[in-house]
Formats: C-alpha cells, structure tokens, sequence
C-alpha cells in the first residue's frame, strides 16, 4: 500500500516507503535502517498523543516487546514513546497474517497446522519467559513468516507481576479470541488467559471459524464465558489438546510449557476428525511418551484414545483427565545471558569449545568405532543442587567415561556403556545460561559452580577443577564473566592441553594454570582499555577483546584478535576485525569468525564469514547470498546454521558458498558433532538427526525423549560420541545413548 497524501516522508529518521496498515490506534509503516533492511514502524495516532493513561500502555508495549524479542516475535529495534507523537521500529517479518491466510486459502490441516500449533505454544513460552502476558492474540497478531509464524503487536500486554492498565469503561481485546477471565475480571488476567486465546486460534486454523462464534461480540463474550466450545470439525488428535486449553478456569489449562509437550505428541498428519481419527498415524502415545521424559525406562503402552462424543464432537472425560495428569511443573531457570555457543561442550574435531587434554581425543568417532563394552541403550536424570533449577548438561566422552556438566551440576562422571553414575559434584546456586562444562584433561574435569542466593559471601560464579577418578575438588578459582559480550559466547574459562586458561573475577586479566593441581604458570593482563576472553582453536588459543566503552554498550562492532603464548600468555601483534562476530573454530590452519548481523541490539542472524591467518594476520571476509538465522556451528571446516524450523544449511568458510540445504524434522537443533559418517544435529527434546556430511541427506531421526523447548538459538552442541554411541543431553538434566548404527524407531 503506497503512501498518502499527509504521511510523513520519515519518522525517527528512517525514510518511509509503503504504509502497511492502520488500526485504531495508529499506523504501521515500512521503512529501512542505515544498511537497508526493512523494519515496520508503528506510529501513535495524534489524538491519542496527548492521552497520559495511553502513553503509558505505549511504554509498557515497547518494554513488552522488548523483554521478549525471541525467535517467535518481531525483536524492537527503535522507539520513542516520549515522542511528540509516540512511535515503534520494529523487525519487519515478511508474510501474510493468519487472517489473511484463511481468509484467502480456507483452513489449515495435517502437518502445516501441526507446525502452526507449535510455533506458536513456542511463542507464548518466549513471552511468558520473561513475565509478559501478550493479551491480544488473534490472527491478525500472527504473521506466517518463511521461517515460522511469528507473534506481533504487544499493545495490551504488561508484565505478569504488575498490576494491569485497563483504559476506564473499555473492555481490551478481541472478544472471539478472548478468556473468560479477561471478560469478567480484566485486572486479574495472567499468562494462562494466553493458553485460551492459542486454544480459539487453534480452532479458527483448523476450521475458518473460532469455537464461540455467535452473531454478535456480546454473545460471542457470553458464550466464552458461559458455553462449551465447538470443537467437532477439529481434528481429534488436535482436539484433545485443544479443549484442555479451553478450560474455563485458569489453573484447569496447561502452561505453555507444558502445551508444548502436548503439541509435539501429536501425530505429523493430525488424523481426522472421526471418532478413528486420533490413532490414525499417531507417533506414540502421550502416557508413554511421559514415561520416557520422567523415568529411566518406559511404561507399558496406554490404551487406546476414548473416542469424541457424537453429540458434542468434544473428547470424552478420560481424555481430558489423562491429558491433565500428563502435565507436571516445569520451572524455568534463571538466567544472566543468553548463550550463542555456550561454554566447553561436547567437542567437535576443529569446532570450538575448549580441549579435552594432551592434543588428543575430541568426541568425533573414528572409522569403524565400536561400542563400549557391554554397552546397552540408556535414559538417566542427573539430579543438580536444586531439584527446582533443571537445566540442560553438555557432555565430553574419553573412553568408556562420560563427563558432563551444567545447571545445578558442576560436573558428573556416567559410565558410558550403561548410564550408571560414578560421581556427582553439585552447584547451589541458579546457572548462567550456557555455561556448562568448562573441559577435561586425562585426570581433571572443570565445571562451574554458581553460589546459592542466601550465601552472599561466595563467588557468584567460580571455576571448580574435579579430580577424574573419584569426584574431589581439587581447587576452585572465581572466574570473570564478560565473554558474551566479547564473542558472543558464554565461554569465560577453556581447556587447552593440560591447562585450564580463566579470566579473572574482576575482568582484568588471563589466568593459566595446571587443570590439575591448580599451580598457576603465567598470568596475563589485558591490553588496556579492553575486555578480553580466551578463544581456543585446536592447538592454539587466541585472545579476543573489545574496548570498555563497546562491552558496556553492548556492542561490539570492531574486536581485535591476538595469539596467545601457551607457555609463557604473551600476547602477539594485534589483528582487528570487522565485527561483530562469533569464533567458530578452524579451516585450512585459519581462526574462522561467523559474521553477525545486527539491527539495533538485536541479532538477526550471520551474513557471512572472517577467516584469520595468525601467521601473516591476514583477514579474509567473504559474504553469504543471504543472512542466514538460527544456531551456528562448525565441524571437519564447514560452517553450519541449523534454523528454528529445521533447516540445517551447509556453508564454505572459504568463500562463503551454499554448499547444500536441507529440511530437517528437529526443530531448532544445535550441533553439529561429527561421526565417522554422520552429523549429528539434536534439540532441548533430545530428538535427534543423522545427516550426511556430503550432501545432507538425512540419515535417520529419533523422536523427542524430553519436555524442552525448542526456541533457543545459539545453543551448543548436545552430542557426544563414545566410539559407536550417541550421548545425548536433553533438557531437565536429561541424558540418554544408544547405539548410532540402530538409533531409536521413530513411530
């Protein structure tokens, strides 16, 4: 839609291009950043500039939006509430609403609702994360972007923990999409009133209508509140999720957490809609798909689905009390940064991620590796400090023994071949998201340990060294924590040889010390001015550092790379590239830097790489054709970015070239690990997929073993590999094997 007549030519200074369009509150319109890249700009109506009480709901939109700002939602990059006339800039997702999409190609079915369905309970699990309550789904709130349907406008949210603004007389929100506690008792509507708005979007996708449509907005309201829903032209299998979302009472619904385990029980085609239709291509029952996320071997198969009741089409009772037991708690950890990388983790060959010690042993198989022996598959649970703060581990494997770490677990020694547990060493206090396990050498393995919250007098963080064979501390050390903000990676310790290379509590220097003993063998400041953290390259370690003035702005655009000396932590000749980017490991002897992209503070993904040859302090930047969104990693030289729907994209760090695309079934998977024949790409469920190394024909995939989300971006690899065996680290402290050459049936 072109501009016109009386639009301004700019707002904010971005120069405006089409209107996109225009509601009771104001106008959105398209613009370009400085670099060219589309935003959409919402610009309050003049009238209501003046309103205190309106400005004020406008502040609390743009703070919403930007306490949300994840993979399912338009990340903020401009505002000016306090503007004379208030406006927002935020990413523009591509792509036609949900609204218009029905409303042009009737309703969704089979695997392209299913997909809707999760994309958006993922969504709502984003914004509930940081304490937002959207208020205002509805279709034309949801834009079904190339990569996933996309959550928008937060124009009525607020935070779950402050008191609600309603604007006097007026009743907020879209009555068809509506709660009935947001009909009855506005100030009291908390996160579960979004479950009941994803239940009525989920039927108005499935079948053109919602399921309390009447002819007026006052008996669509009555209704909401007063009537059962309309559910019989709802696919049964989808049905039984949706109906608990129905529920008229708040706490009779699932969390969005706990909907998305539903949701991702569902079969791929969703079934039909006759009584038949909810076995019909099911992948597994939900009772034993439970089993498998709580307990260490499975439960026997539940009976068959009770079938709809034909009056009705609702589900009978004994589905919807099976569907309410098969919820449990879930308790998202708190967490200081968000992670792209995480610390030391399960190690790819020329990846990052520290060093397991000696210059040998990685986690990628050898050629013709076998199992441990006496291997048999496993599923264990590592209970952390506090049984409240699960978290996902990152494992290592040397021989038959696995160590892993995070959360609550500074680290844990699991005996590869049946899961049993040598040892356990806990961490009170709330993790850092991404930081799990620092490394290993022959003897020691190194975690971090986070102090419990009513001990003050404790290191926040500390970098703990284990002894390997029976689990005592050896030495512990606080360690700094401005490596995120360096490299864009939770990395603030490393493993390289047999030493262990820290940062200091107050950011000011490298300490190298024996990982086991704890003997310090040099100490190096940082060159002036600048944070630094330690960046391990296989053999080598390098230094990456920014100014004080770009760290504490959070933006570091122009980082400057050294060598580090092992033996003595002198520093070489400065090599300063053009950021931001994140080291990703090594290709042909040269450091390789993924390209990030940005728009505002906010990351949108990598347009391309930076290779630096330490010898000549060379840097070679090449682009890639577009900018490419979701978890990067490397592995045997080649760069790969995993996106939040399961497209995996393999790409040359030399030239930056496509090598090959491939859609995946594992949804925002972090990897790759790489075997003998295989990469192994898994996500926060434990579902896993085997793809070739050549061309990326998927090899074989596994079915989800966890309730985790899927969500996070930037999460380092989940896979290790003990010759033969896949270990795989899940959410909730999760972790399971089996054999790679007879993965788990999907089914």
């Amino acid at each position: 839609m072109s501009l016109r007549g009386g639009d301004p030519a700019e707002i904010g200074g971005y120069p405006l291009e089409a209107r996109l369009g225009s509601g009771g509150m104001g106008t959105v319109f398209l613009a370009r950043t400085s670099s060219g890249r589309p935003v959409a700009i919402k610009l309050i109506h003049q009238q209501f500039a003046g309103d205190d009480e309106f400005r004020i709901r406008f502040r609390q939109e743009v703070a919403a939006a930007r306490r949300v700002s994840g993979a399912f939602t338009a990340a903020v990059v401009d505002a000016a509430p306090e503007a004379e006339q208030p406006w927002m800039a935020t990413t523009y997702i591509e792509g036609h609403t949900l609204a218009q999409r029905i409303a042009a190609n009737g309703p969704l079915n089979g695997a392209e609702l299913r997909r809707l369905a999760i994309g958006l309970a993922e969504a709502l699990c984003d914004i509930h994360r940081v304490g937002v309550v959207h208020r205002d789904l509805k279709p034309s709130n949801v834009v079904l972007s190339p990569e996933g349907p996309r959550v928008i406008d937060f124009g009525i949210s607020r935070a779950a923990d402050q008191q609600t603004l309603t604007m006097t007389g007026r009743v907020i929100g879209t009555p068809p999409f509506m709660s009935p506690e947001q009909l009855q008792t506005p100030r009291g509507v908390g996160p579960r009133s979004d479950v009941f708005s994803l239940g009525t979007l989920l039927v108005y996708s499935a079948t053109g209508h919602g399921p309390f449509d009447a002819d007026s907005p006052y008996m669509t309201a009555y209704q909401v509140v007063h009537d059962e829903p309309s559910l019989g032209a709802v696919p049964v299998a989808l049905r039984e999720v949706v109906e608990s979302c129905l529920h008229k009472e708040p706490e009779g619904r699932p969390s969005a957490d706990e909907l998305l385990v539903l949701l991702r029980d569902l079969p791929a085609d969703l079934g039909g809609t006759g009584a038949n239709g909810a076995g019909a291509g099911r992948t597994r029952d939900m009772i034993t798909q439970h089993h498998f996320a709580t307990g260490d071997t499975p439960a026997p198969t539940a009976p068959a689905n009770a079938s709809a009741d034909p009056d009705t089409g609702r589900a009978g009772p004994r589905i919807g009390r099976r569907l309410r037991r098969r919820w449990r708690p879930v308790l998202a950890a708190a967490v200081a940064v968000a992670a792209i990388g995480g610390g030391a983790a399960a190690l790819k060959a020329d990846g990052l991620g520290g060093h397991t010690g000696g210059d040998k042993g990685s986690s990628v198989a050898a050629s013709g590796a076998t199992l441990p022996d006496g291997f048999t598959p496993w599923r264990k649970t590592v209970q952390g400090g506090d049984e409240d703060i699960p978290d996902e581990l990152r494992c290592v494997a040397r021989g038959d023994a696995l160590f892993c770490g995070g959360g609550g677990v500074v680290a844990t020694r699991i005996r590869a071949l049946d899961g049993s547990r040598v040892w356990t060493a806990k961490s009170p206090g709330v993790p850092v998201q991404g930081m799990h396990l620092v490394g290993a050498t022959d003897d020691t393995v190194l975690g971090y340990r986070f102090a419990a919250q009513d001990a003050p007098q404790d290191p926040p963080g500390e970098v703990v060294a284990i002894d390997a064979s029976d689990g005592r501390e050896l030495w512990s050390v606080p360690s700094g924590a401005q490596s995120m903000a360096v490299t864009g990676r939770s990395q603030d310790a490393v493993v390289v040889g047999s030493a262990a290379v820290t940062v200091d509590a107050s950011n000011s220097r490298f300490e190298a010390r024996d990982a086991h003993s704890g003997e310090v063998d040099w100490t190096t400041p940082f060159p002036g001015g600048t944070q630094c953290a330690p960046v391990p390259a296989g053999p080598q370690l390098f230094a990456m550092c920014a100014t004080d003035s770009e760290v504490d702005a959070l933006e570091v655009r122009h980082p400057t790379l050294y060598t580090v000396d092992r033996t003595s932590g002198a520093l070489g000749t400065p090599i300063t590239v053009d950021g931001p980017a994140v080291p990703m490991g090594v290709a042909d002897g040269g450091l390789v830097l993924l390209r990030s992209h940005m728009e505002g503070a906010a990351l949108t993904g990598y347009d391309g790489v930076a290779s630096v040859d330490p010898a000549s302090r060379k840097v070679t930047y090449s682009e890639f054709a577009k900018t490419y969104a979701g978890t990067p990693g490397m592995a045997n030289g080649t760069v790969y970015v995993s996106g939040q729907v399961g497209l995996v994209t393999a790409l040359d760090p030399a030239t930056g070239r496509t090598k090959w695309s491939r859609q995946t079934g594992v949804e925002g998977a972090s990897g790759p690990v790489a075997g003998a024949d295989a990469l192994y790409f898994s996500s926060a469920t434990g579902r896993v997929v085997a793809l070739s190394p050549s061309d990326g024909k998927p090899l074989w995939t596994t079915d989800p073993r966890a309730d985790g989300l899927t969500g996070e971006q930037g999460a380092s690899p989940r896979v290790a590999l003990a010759g033969r065996a896949v270990i795989v680290a899940a959410a909730k402290n999760t972790v399971f094997a089996f054999d790679a050459q007879k993965p788990p049936k999907s089914g």
